[in-house]
């Protein structure tokens, strides 16, 4: 991995999601009135965890699970609701506050809200990791790196998105970046299914992981596609 690209966009992702754009993002995960541009990424959004969840066991009790990129907590809320221990980490101390204040009282003990890098050694092993729309702002040979550095320490899968490459996402994203910097979140770097799927098996590091199934969900403005790689 290229520490330097991947430590500029982390920077980038803290500066948008803790400054920029905290408010919007506490609006969008509530029940809080929103624009219709909105609700589909909401909507989108909605769909997309119940996915990652639907494909994790239904009983986690015993499971460690990391959540990398949990923004305000919703899906490790759910995890630590059916047994998990969760550990929930983000880049924005703001979302990370807000997390907290929204847990649930019962799940204390069972769920820990981290500020700082998925990718730190100290977080330990887990069981699980989840990767919700956190890896979608990152070159494809940096997100494989990513992925290689979570299955080093991950016991029996890693579930994440990435940004399909469409015609209508690339337009998307291009109309987007004609806007002033800080009017735009960090870019969304689109990534074809195959040309992922390459990246992974010729992987050396990754030859004991297989990729196990996706899925694509379209809501609006919202696109992003789910990938299951388990241990062999």
């Amino acid at each position: 991995m290229n520490s330097h690209t991947y430590q500029t966009k982390r920077g980038q992702l803290e500066e948008y999601f803790d400054r920029t754009a905290s408010d919007a993002w506490a609006k969008l995960t509530s029940d809080a009135p929103v624009s219709g541009i909105r609700k589909t990424v909401r909507a989108g959004r909605d769909r997309m965890r119940q996915t990652l969840l639907d494909w994790l066991p239904q009983d986690l009790h015993g499971r460690r699970i990391l959540d990398a990129g949990c923004g305000t907590g919703a899906l490790a809320v759910e995890l630590a609701q059916r047994g998990a221990q969760v550990v929930a980490i983000d880049l924005s101390p703001t979302l990370v506050q807000l997390a907290h204040e929204r847990m649930p009282a019962e799940l204390a003990g069972k769920l820990e809200f981290i500020s700082g890098d998925m990718l730190a050694p100290s977080l330990g092993h887990f069981d699980h990791v989840v990767c919700m729309d956190s890896m979608i702002h990152y070159e494809k040979h940096d997100m494989v790196q990513v992925l290689n550095r979570l299955t080093d320490r991950t016991a029996h899968s890693v579930v994440f998105t990435f940004a399909p490459s469409n015609v209508v996402l690339e337009t998307m994203i291009r109309v987007g970046r004609l806007f002033p910097r800080k009017d735009r979140a960090p870019f969304i770097e689109p990534v074809s299914e195959n040309s992922l799927r390459s990246a992974i098996e010729k992987t050396d590091t990754l030859r004991d992981w297989k990729i196990n199934r996706t899925q694509k969900i379209s809501s609006g403005f919202y696109t992003s596609q789910a990938m299951e790689v388990c241990k062999a």
